[in-house]
């Protein structure tokens, strides 16, 4: 789901600005070499089978009697939008073309082609999630300690206020 909607997100914006930008082919070119050596579309590779799947269970929810055909005519639509792959292959490419110079993804995809940049392609996902799931760890752990703090801090105050004599009204 998370792929999907990054596909989505990744094509809405790069539709918008490919209207206004038109890149070199060279700059092109380096862009696939470098998003090709970094394995940075693998990511979207189950974006297909995900919406199939979830179009499968809308159809096969409203009419289950129909479940053969409707698996049928889903892979069917699936394998044929398959095609459209390079698209989206397209725009990641002007999403990077966008950001780095043709010099850049040069350099890019020389690291990426690297024993090193091959691992760091490998285990990017996992450091994403893992580093995702730390940040929201911390994150939980500092709101618990934020509310207590703070709880403890307005009932000192709060208690101070009530023990404090009370000025008599000016007269």
């Amino acid at each position: 789901m998370a792929a999907a909607t990054a596909a989505a997100m990744v094509l809405s914006l790069a539709q918008a600005a490919t209207a206004q930008e038109t890149f070199s082919d060279e700059h092109i070119a380096a862009a696939r070499e470098a998003v090709r050596s970094a394995q940075a579309i693998r990511a979207f590779d189950d974006v297909l089978p995900l919406m199939a799947e979830r179009t499968r269970g809308l159809f096969i929810q409203n009419d289950p009697a129909n479940t053969g055909m409707i698996d049928e005519v889903v892979t069917d639509v699936a394998l044929k939008l398959a095609d459209r792959r390079p698209e989206l292959n397209r725009v990641v490419y002007e999403v990077w073309a966008r950001r780095f110079t043709v010099e850049e993804l040069k350099e890019l995809a020389a690291f990426y082609n690297t024993p090193l940049g091959q691992k760091y392609s490998r285990v990017e996902p996992e450091l994403r999630a893992l580093s995702i799931g730390a940040a929201k760890q911390w994150g939980d752990a500092i709101s618990t300690e934020m509310v207590t703090l703070v709880r403890e801090e307005l009932t000192k105050r709060q208690e101070a206020q009530q023990t404090q004599p009370t000025e008599a009204p000016a007269q």
